[in-house]
């Protein structure tokens, strides 16, 4: 009569099985004598009563170099938005405007107020600006040979296109 298999409970523990390959010369088992299973478990212990070494955590993917580059070039090519934070950019656009306005009689500096549109124009036009700037300087680094920009790719560029302040 052939039996059904039993339901075993689930072990909470994943223990390692080793497997025994037994052999038999003249008559003798080796390698772990006669019908006998896999070894039983140590209770999570080495040799010498050392603890067994704990599964290791799933480390973070690690990208070759110059792959994560390449994904956020891509990243920041197919987006719209704008790369730079409003607030400090308006901050720094009204620093520089009241350094170009007299203070008067009375030491005060007369306040401007700018429209929010207005702003947003010159953030635009301000990024359009540097996007091309690091392009030209990109290229200006390739022509001598290199993949970083110095300072002296963006002073060639400027002084070929004639921007100076």
């Amino acid at each position: 009569m052939a039996q059904t298999p039993r339901k075993q409970p689930a072990k909470k523990t994943v223990v390692a099985k080793k497997t025994v390959v037994q052999k038999k010369v003249a008559g003798k088992t080796l390698g772990g004598g006669a019908g006998k299973g896999p070894r039983k478990s140590t209770g999570g212990k080495t040799r010498h009563g050392q603890p067994a070494a704990q599964p290791a955590q799933r480390k973070p993917r690690r990208f070759r170099p110059g792959t994560r580059a390449l994904q956020e070039i891509r990243h920041y090519q197919k987006g719209t938005d704008l790369l730079l934070r409003r607030l400090p950019f308006a901050r720094l656009v009204r620093e520089i405007a009241m350094e170009f306005l007299a203070d008067d009689e009375e030491g005060n500096a007369p306040g401007l107020r700018w429209q929010s549109s207005a702003l947003l124009a010159l953030q635009e036009a301000t990024e359009a600006y540097l996007i091309h700037l690091f392009e030209d300087s990109n290229l200006c680094a390739l022509h001598a040979k290199r993949v970083t920009i110095m300072q002296r790719d963006m002073q060639l560029v400027r002084r070929i296109r004639g921007d100076f302040m």
